[in-house]
């Protein structure tokens, strides 16, 4: 049996699915009361005149259907359905509903839907037999005094041409005895029509003594951009040059007068809005303090218009990225009212803000918004704020209650994001799984079962040629492995990931593999990383490769990590993490390297402070393991390291520690030149004078002597800011208790060769040298 019901434009599906269940159930009962028996033949055995009765009484019983879901049906969609099934039905009865529907002045439902179903059939283009059948109701409900009905009739009476609704639009009009809301109703319905007889007629209108009627018909005009005349003559040289024009030109032109005011009133809206943001932006800068911020962007967050709501959830935004400072209190239920909001921008934005933080946002309203809202990008943004708000309330110190069950809905919406095709979807699907798995609380066997969906969904992805999100789903397993409650189950299932997904092309998944395998076991990871990713292409890789090897590392490694030092951006870890392992590793291999790194090495691939370092760092490791020689080269390193870059203080601590530790005279006396010289070059005078005074008392000091041979060397190439004849004059102050007929000596020879530069850096005048 043909049930009758066409897909219409706007019908909803549970429109059509109660009208097909109501026929189904018609036809079930109509054939038990025809007595249908299982025996084979039966139907081929009713005579022709029962099917036909049969088949009227159908008719009928669909046709009753259809009226009763016209005038009482739930729904707008399920009256359009009816009224749609009605108009194109065969039936004159179905007709003859429609037409009393409309002329019925107590159900507006109903005759909404009759006219709606003819706007419909002319977008559609679908011919309507009879049409003219639908003027005179149309025309009485355009009576009514219900203006909103009158529109929908107004809009169904375009199913005509003018000319045959002239003379009924006319009349209503002009007629003073009917009420003036349906002679308004005329007028609009004219205007719509956009025919230049209408045009006339409004023209015309505009004379008529009810001012009332001719205001409405001004204004008509003025909305469809026809000038309306000051006076009778004004007015007829208008229609004249309608006339002279013809419809279709001037229907382009209005067309084109609309779009221009159109343009003309959005761009004075995008100026005054520019301006109005302008000034609250002002306003706000101004504000003194975050508590004054925060009521200001409380009041304009309940603002009607939406830009102004956008405009205070985008300072929100800031405040919170800018400053990752808590938010006020008082925002919360704000936003919580906004992710309902009317506007589409104004629920995405508020989504995206709430998922930024978890103090402001309650994770049950998130939820049943979540599970509400029909725009994907919106409910994704509401899953992530979602995922944030419960991640915040499984904190211990937040004050807030999670309940087990939503915990559990929001994991497996979570698990459901991780499968789907859209990778973005994914992402987060697989972020949010990690939040809510970190704290721990749930059993080892449940959590289990999430962790293997974030693995099952990698191994979807290895096939794939865009490996984005392979490698936020390894970041996310090594994010799982290194902090959470499930580190053993983690490590357990995503370890073989790992090792598989070094091999992987793209840089993003080897660096999360790494960072797991780090998480997982630091030794393994740097023997199974040193042996084939030092020089990976990837710059993170190779850092925390470099980084490993200083956690971990032995003194196998110093090879290669030697080879990266000098060389490019990974030089400076790569010798930090050299230093790591020479301050665990054995001494004699600190020993070793001591030789290894000579000057000349230690010039071509580390800084001097660089070198100094290392230096350091073998004296500790030295005098903690007593081994007396090994400090006594690497001070007087350090010591000649000193003095070659003119840091004398730290020279001279050297060179004391040395003459304090030096066993043998020469070796004292050789520390006491050196010393003597950075004084003199420090300089430091009273402490050179002091320390060579010293010397007199235990020795004579000839030509051989250290101390003498550093003076020499300072008097040959004078530097630290003293005069060498201040340098002897000083000396010469010195007193010893003993005769020291060499140091006498070495005076004598001193003042010769100061008094001869003397000599030869002085001007003569009148023949003589002045002093």
């Amino acid at each position: 049996m043909a049930i009758g019901f066409c897909r219409q434009p706007g019908a909803t599906m549970q429109g059509r699915v109660l009208l097909i269940k109501v026929s189904l159930l018609f036809a079930a009962v109509l054939l038990a009361s025809a007595g249908c028996q299982p025996e084979a033949g039966r139907a081929d055995r009713q005579p022709a005149w029962a099917a036909e009765a049969t088949s009227r009484a159908a008719a009928e019983t669909q046709l009753k259907i259809n009226q009763e879901a016209l005038l009482r049906g739930a729904t707008a969609d399920i009256r359009l359905d009816a009224a749609t099934v009605l108009l194109f039905s065969d039936n004159p009865l179905a007709r003859q509903i429609l037409i009393d529907t409309l002329n019925q002045t107590d159900n507006r439902t109903a005759r909404i839907a009759v006219c709606r179903a003819l706007v419909v059939s002319r977008e559609t283009r679908r011919t309507i037999k009879d049409e003219e059948d639908f003027i005179e109701p149309l025309a009485e409900v355009l009576k009514t005094e219900d203006a909103g009905t009158a529109r929908y009739a107004a809009e169904a009476a375009l199913l005509f041409d003018y000319d045959e609704i002239a003379k009924v639009l006319e009349t209503m009009a002009k007629d003073a005895s009917l009420p003036i809301q349906a002679r308004l109703n005329a007028i609009y319905a004219m205007k719509v029509q956009l025919d230049i007889k209408a045009i006339t007629r409004l023209v015309e209108l505009t004379g008529e003594k009810d001012a009332q009627i001719a205001s409405a018909a001004r204004e008509a005009l003025r909305s469809i951009g026809v000038p309306v005349g000051a006076d009778a003559q004004s007015r007829q040289r208008v229609l004249a040059e309608l006339r002279t024009r013809g419809m279709e030109t001037f229907q382009r032109d209005w067309m084109v007068q609309q779009e221009a005011r159109i343009s003309e009133l959005e761009r004075q809206r995008d100026l005054w809005r520019k301006l109005y943001l302008g000034a609250l932006d002002r306003i706000y800068a101004g504000l003194g303090d975050d508590e004054q911020r925060g009521k200001l962007l409380t009041e304009l967050l309940g603002n009607s218009e939406v830009p102004v709501r956008l405009w205070a959830l985008g300072k929100v935004s800031q405040w919170r990225i800018g400053t990752q400072a808590k938010l006020p209190a008082e925002l919360g239920p704000v936003l919580l009212k906004l992710i309902s909001d009317s506007n589409r921008d104004v629920r995405l934005a508020t989504a995206k803000l709430l998922s930024l933080t978890g103090e402001l946002g309650s994770a049950e309203r998130l939820a049943e918004q979540f599970a509400m809202e029909q725009d994907e990008e919106v409910k994704l943004e509401l899953f992530v704020a979602l995922g944030a708000a419960c991640h915040y309330a499984l904190i211990p110190t937040s004050g807030m209650q999670l309940s087990p069950e939503l915990r559990k809905r929001t994991l497996e919406w979570a698990a459901r994001y991780v499968r789907e095709g859209d990778a973005a979807k994914a992402q987060r699907g697989a972020e949010v799984v990690r939040k809510l798995l970190e704290p721990g609380g749930l059993a080892s066997e449940e959590a289990g079962r999430y962790l293997d969906v974030l693995a099952e969904r990698f191994k979807q992805e290895q096939q794939n040629d865009d490996g984005t999100l392979k490698g936020e789903l390894v970041g996310t397993m090594a994010r799982l492995c290194a902090q959470s409650a499930y580190k053993t189950e983690s490590a357990a299932r995503f370890a073989p990931v790992f090792e598989k997904a070094l091999n992987d092309e793209m840089d993003l998944v080897r660096e999360g593999a790494v960072d797991g395998l780090i998480s997982i076991d630091k030794p393994r990871a740097l023997r199974l990383l040193a042996a084939g990713f030092i020089n990976d292409s990837s710059q993170i890789v190779r850092g925390r490769v470099i980084e490993l090897a200083g956690d971990v590392g032995g003194t196998d490694d110093l090879r290669w990590l030697w080879e990266k030092v000098g060389s490019n951006s990974e030089s400076k870890p790569a010798w930090q993490a050299m230093l790591k392992i020479f301050n665990s590793c054995d001494v004699n291999a600190v020993g070793g390297w001591l030789e290894k790194l000579g000057p000349e090495a230690a010039r071509e691939k580390l800084t001097e402070e660089q070198w100094v370092s290392f230096l350091e760092l073998a004296e500790r490791r030295a005098v903690t393991e007593e081994r007396s020689e090994m400090v006594r080269t690497v001070r007087e390193k350090l010591a000649r390291l000193y003095i070659g870059s003119g840091q004398f203080e730290r020279a001279a601590e050297y060179l004391g520690k040395l003459h304090q530790t030096a066993q043998a005279p020469e070796q004292k006396n050789a520390v006491l030149g050196q010393l003597v010289e950075v004084y003199l070059r420090w300089p430091k005078l009273d402490s050179a004078v002091r320390l060579v005074g010293n010397c007199l008392l235990e020795r004579d000091l000839g030509a051989n002597s250290a101390v003498v041979r550093s003076i020499d060397a300072f008097f040959d190439k004078p530097s630290g800011g003293v005069e060498p004849i201040q340098v002897l004059k000083a000396f010469r102050e010195i007193k010893p208790a003993e005769q020291r007929p060499l140091w006498q000596q070495q005076l004598a020879r001193w003042n010769k060769l100061l008094g001869a530069v003397e000599q030869t850096e002085k001007p003569m005048t009148g023949g003589e040298w002045k002093d």
